[in-house]
């Protein structure tokens, strides 16, 4: 049974930072990529990041590389999207997904109920 649960999210100042997390099932953790996107207002769903099983291998988009890491750990069952140098449009909210692969192209199968990031001063 797939269940993802993210956490993490909050209001911060331009320039701030947070880290998101998700609590991942072991199932999901074992059959799927896990990756973040973003949906804001008015805007396209926006895929930002994956990371696969072990060994782990990562995808970060163009768009926020630089700015935005992914990680997991096992043991904690969770999978943390780290983002620094927070800008008002970073706004949106987050969710974890499922995929069968890392990459923009390869859709999302189940996700969370997402974790709300609004930056303004």
């Amino acid at each position: 049974q797939v269940q993802l649960v993210e956490s993490g999210g909050g209001l911060v100042q331009p320039g701030g930072s947070l880290k998101l997390s998700c609590s991942v099932s072991t199932f999901a953790l074992d059959y799927y990529a896990i990756g973040w996107f973003r949906q804001a207002p008015g805007k396209e769903r926006e895929s930002l990041s994956c990371i696969t099983g072990s060994p782990a291998t990562t995808w970060v988009a163009d768009s926020v590389k630089g700015r935005f890491a992914i990680s997991r750990s096992n043991a904690r069952k969770t999978v943390s999207l780290q983002i620094n140098n927070l800008k008002p449009d970073d706004t949106a909210v987050y969710h974890c997904a499922t995929q069968n692969a890392c990459g923009a192209h390869f859709p999302f199968l189940s996700w969370g109920q997402g974790t709300q990031v609004t930056v303004q001063s």
